[in-house]
């Protein structure tokens, strides 16, 4: 999307806030998007606190919600909630993939 490529993390949430009262119903991929808008505006805590809120909405995050979340722990040196989030994967028995592994070995670098 415009708002993840530019990194424009407030229109983001603001047009999932604007899908929400039309009664459209946000998805994966719009949540996914979001994510990665925070991620590039270096609004981690952000990122995970919509990760969270998805299944309040009735959403399944996928490896690609978490990978974005991941990355979001990479730039942000936040390797403590990297690995947190990769527990929540298996426990979830979410399969991690290169991409995944690749944003939590990196957050560890990072955050060392």
């Amino acid at each position: 999307s415009a708002c993840e490529r530019g990194g424009q993390w407030q229109r983001a949430l603001r047009l999932l806030g604007v899908m929400q009262d039309d009664n459209v119903a946000p998805t994966v991929v719009t949540y996914n998007a979001a994510i990665s808008a925070c991620d590039r505006g270096g609004r981690w805590q952000m990122a995970l606190g919509l990760l969270d809120v998805m299944p309040h909405h009735g959403l399944v995050p996928n490896v690609t919600t978490f990978s974005a979340s991941l990355s979001a722990c990479k730039n942000n040196g936040q390797w403590q909630q990297a690995l947190c989030l990769v527990d929540v994967m298996a426990n979830g028995k979410v399969l991690l993939n290169v991409i995944a592994y690749s944003a939590a070995i990196g957050a560890c670098e990072v955050g060392e």
